[in-house]
C-alpha cells in the first residue's frame, strides 16, 4: 500500500510547501472515509502497477493497525479509483497535478448538478426560464445548497449530482404517453444515475428509502401509474445489489431498510390485488391494512437479514434516531456523539432568513401551498371514485389536475423537507430541490390557472403575463442584489493555514518510523494518514462496528482512567504514539453534557466535571482525567508515556513497550 499513499505524501510534503499542504486538513468529521483515501487513490491504479495498487486496496494493512481491511468494501472510493485510471489514460500529467485534477473534476460535477436542476425545473414547467431561475437560486443560496466550496471531497459532493440526474430522469419518465424508445432510454438513464449515486455515497440507502416512500405514497393514492412505480422499485433494488457486489457484498447494504421495504411493497401488492377498488371507506381501510402489512413485512425481513448476517454496521444510526426522536434517553457513546454534533441537530431558524433574503423561501411556500391543496383534492377524488384514472378532481365549477411528475416532485420535496428540518446535515437535499420546485411553480401555467380561477381573475393573457413577468423580476432582483457580491468573492484568493498542525505533521515525518502507529482523535488521524502515511488505530469511517469500539477505547485518553489502563488499551491496538489535543481535553465549544469528555464520563458511569447536575447513579471516578494529569510528568505516567513533542495545540507521547 505504500504506492497507494505516495501521492498523498507528495502533496503533503509540509517541509516544502506547508501552506498548500495543509489545505487537506480542515476536512470535517463528516468527510468520513475520504480523508483517509481520497487523494491517495489518484495514482494507485495504472497499467504498470495496476495489479499491485488494486491488491493494495483490497488487502490494506497500512491504514488500521493490526488489521487488514478491504478499502473497496468498507469505503465508497470507486470514484477515486476510476479517476486515477482516467488521469493516467489522458495526456494531462504534464499540465495538471493530481490534486487539481481531482478538485476540477468535483467542481465539474457541480456544474452537472446545476444543469440537472435546470432540466428538472424546465421539464416541470415547460419553459427554460424556470430552469434559469432555479440555477440562479441555487448559486445565490450556495451557503445552504452545497458544501463543495469548503469541503471538496465529501461523498455527497460526488453523489448528489447523480441524484439530481436521477430525479430529472424520473420526472421525464413519469410523463404520460412516452414513446417506447424514449421510455427505455429514460429507464436506462434512471438506472445508471441510481447506480452511480449508490456507488459514491455510503448513506445512499437512506436517501433512496425516502424516495421509495414517495413512490409508495403516490402509488397508494393512485397518483402514479402502477407499472412505472414497479419499474422504479426494481431499479432501486438492482442498482443497490450491484453496488453490493462491487463492494464485495457489503453487509450494510444487504441489511438496509430500503431492500427490505421494496421487497415488502412488492410482496404486499401481490397479496392485496384489489387495493384500488371500492368506495371511499373500503379503499381507506384497504390502504391502512396495506400500510400495516408493508410495515410489518419490512421490519420482519430486516430483522431476519440482520440476524443471518450478524449485522451491526448501522446500529449506531438507529440508536441515534431512537434517542433523537425521544424514545428514551441513552448513555451510548456513539449515539451521543451524533446527538451532540450541530450538523445532526434541528435546522437552525436563520436558514430560513437567508433563504427568504433571496425570495426563495417565500416563492417555495407559495407554490407548495397551492400544489398541496391540489394534491389533497386529487387524492380525495381518487379514493372516492375507483373508476377515475386521470387524477382529476372537480372543485365547484373548476377542474383540478395534478400531473404525475408534479405529484412526485411535490411529495419528494415534502419528505426531504421533514428530513432537513429534523437533521441539519440533510438540508442540502432539500434546499437544492426547493430551488427547482419554487421556480417550477412560478413558471407553471397550471399553478397560475388554478390560483386565478380560485380568485375569479382567470384570463389566458393574465396567466402568460404572471408566469413570465414574476420570474424575470425575481431574476433582476437577484442580479442587482447578489451579483456584485459574488464577483467580489470570486476575485478573492483565500488559503487555510494552521501552523500548529503543520509543525506536528513536519515532526511526524522527520522523527517517527514509517511504520509507526498513531492514536488520537478521528479528525486529526485522518490528516496524519493523508500527510504522513502513518498507520492509525482509528479514523473517521464510522460505519464499522469494530472500528467504533476501537474509537471509544482510544478516546479513553480524554476520560478519567488510570495510566496503566490507558496504556494497556492503546498497546492492544499496537499504538506507538498518542496525540493529545488541548481543544478536546479542555473543550469549550459544546455545552456541558456534550463535550467529548462528558460523553466518555457518562458512558463510563462517572460524574461529569463542572457545575451542574449529574444522574444519581453516576459515581466519582477513581482517577483524574488522563489528558490533564499526564502533562504533570508524574512518575506514574512517565513510566508508561514519554513526551516527545508539544506545541500550543498538540502533545505527542511515545508509549513504552515493556509494560
Amino acid at each position: 500500500m505504500d504506492s497507494v499513499f505516495a501521492n498523498a505524501r507528495t502533496h503533503c510534503n509540509l517541509s516544502v510547501t506547508p501552506e498548500s499542504a495543509v489545505l487537506v486538513l480542515p476536512w470535517s468529521f463528516t468527510s468520513v472515509c475520504t480523508a483517509v483515501t481520497n487523494l491517495s487513490c489518484l495514482v494507485c491504479v495504472f497499467p504498470a502497477e495496476g495489479q499491485q495498487g488494486f491488491r493494495g486496496l483490497i488487502y490494506d494493512n497500512k491504514t488500521e493497525s493490526m488489521r487488514t481491511i478491504n478499502l473497496l468494501q468498507r469505503m465508497n472510493i470507486y470514484q477515486e479509483v476510476f479517476l486515477s485510471i482516467l488521469y493516467r489514460v489522458l495526456p494531462i500529467q504534464k499540465y495538471i497535478e493530481p490534486v487539481y485534477f481531482y478538485i476540477y473534476t468535483l467542481f465539474g460535477l457541480q456544474a452537472i448538478y446545476v444543469t440537472a436542476l435546470y432540466v428538472t425545473s424546465w421539464l416541470l414547467s415547460g419553459t427554460w426560464l424556470s430552469g434559469l431561475l432555479a440555477a440562479f437560486w441555487y448559486v445565490t443560496n450556495r451557503i445552504d445548497t452545497t458544501r463543495v466550496e469548503f469541503t471538496i471531497p465529501l461523498r455527497e459532493n460526488w453523489a448528489l449530482p447523480f441524484f439530481a440526474i436521477q430525479i430529472a430522469a424520473i420526472t421525464y419518465f413519469l410523463r404520460p404517453n412516452l414513446q417506447p424508445l424514449s421510455q427505455r432510454l429514460t429507464l436506462l438513464a434512471i438506472f445508471i444515475s441510481t447506480f452511480l449515486f449508490s456507488l459514491t455515497w455510503q448513506f445512499n440507502q437512506f436517501m433512496m428509502l425516502m424516495q421509495a416512500l414517495v413512490l409508495f405514497i403516490l402509488d397508494s393514492l393512485d397518483m402514479l401509474p402502477a407499472m412505472k412505480v414497479t419499474w422504479l422499485y426494481g431499479i432501486q433494488l438492482t442498482g443497490l445489489l450491484l453496488v453490493c457486489m462491487l463492494q464485495f457484498f457489503n453487509s450494510m447494504i444487504l441489511g438496509s431498510l430500503l431492500i427490505s421495504f421494496n421487497l415488502s411493497v412488492l410482496i404486499a401488492r401481490k397479496l392485496q390485488k384489489n387495493l384500488k377498488t371500492g368506495n371511499f371507506l373500503n379503499r381507506l381501510g384497504k390502504l391502512l391494512l396495506h400500510l400495516f402489512v408493508v410495515l410489518c413485512l419490512t421490519l420482519f425481513l430486516n430483522n431476519i437479514i440482520k440476524k443471518i448476517l450478524n449485522l451491526k454496521s448501522d446500529e449506531h444510526i438507529f440508536k441515534f434516531l431512537k434517542a433523537k426522536f425521544g424514545f428514551g434517553a441513552t448513555r451510548d457513546f456513539d449515539a451521543n456523539l451524533y446527538l451532540c454534533e450541530e450538523a445532526f441537530g434541528l435546522l437552525p431558524f436563520n436558514t430560513f432568513e437567508r433563504l427568504s433574503d433571496t425570495l426563495l423561501f417565500y416563492a417555495y411556500i407559495f407554490v407548495l401551498s397551492i400544489t398541496v391543496i391540489a394534491a389533497l383534492a386529487v387524492a380525495f377524488r381518487n379514493l372516492s371514485d375507483s373508476t377515475n384514472q386521470q387524477s382529476m378532481c372537480e372543485m365547484g365549477k373548476y377542474t383540478i389536475g395534478l400531473k404525475p411528475e408534479t405529484a412526485y416532485n411535490l411529495i419528494h420535496t415534502i419528505l426531504f423537507g421533514f428530513l432537513a428540518l429534523s437533521t441539519m446535515r440533510m438540508k442540502y437535499l432539500w434546499t437544492s430541490h426547493m430551488c427547482v420546485f419554487a421556480s417550477f411553480g412560478l413558471c407553471s401555467p397550471e399553478i397560475w390557472e388554478l390560483l386565478l380561477k380560485l380568485i375569479h381573475l382567470y384570463n389566458p393573457k393574465r396567466i402568460c403575463i404572471m408566469r413570465y413577468s414574476i420570474p424575470i423580476l425575481i431574476l433582476l432582483y437577484l442580479c442587482y442584489k447578489f451579483w456584485p457580491g459574488m464577483m467580489d468573492e470570486l476575485s478573492e484568493l483565500r488559503e487555510f493555514y494552521d501552523p500548529d498542525t503543520v509543525e506536528l505533521m513536519n515532526w511526524i515525518n522527520a522523527n517517527t518510523p514509517g511504520k509507526a502507529v498513531f492514536a488520537g482523535s478521528m479528525q486529526l488521524l485522518a490528516g496524519v494518514k493523508l500527510c504522513t502515511g502513518r498507520t492509525l488505530t482509528n479514523h473517521p469511517h464510522y460505519e464499522d462496528n469494530s472500528l467504533r469500539e476501537r474509537t471509544k477505547a482510544v478516546y479513553q485518553i480524554y476520560a478519567k482512567r488510570a495510566p496503566e489502563e490507558v496504556h494497556a488499551l492503546l498497546r492492544s491496538f499496537g499504538t506507538d504514539y498518542v496525540i493529545l489535543e488541548d481543544s478536546i481535553c479542555y473543550e469549550r465549544r459544546h455545552h456541558r453534557g456534550c463535550r467529548l469528555r462528558d460523553l466518555l464520563d457518562v458512558a463510563n458511569g462517572h460524574m461529569m466535571d463542572g457545575p451542574g447536575e449529574n444522574d444519581p447513579d453516576l459515581k466519582l471516578a477513581g482517577h483524574p482525567r488522563f489528558c490533564e494529569e499526564i502533562k504533570k510528568n508524574l512518575p506514574t505516567y512517565t513510566a508508561y508515556f514519554t513526551r516527545v513533542f508539544q506545541n500550543k495545540t498538540f502533545h505527542v507521547y511515545k508509549l513504552s513497550r515493556n509494560k
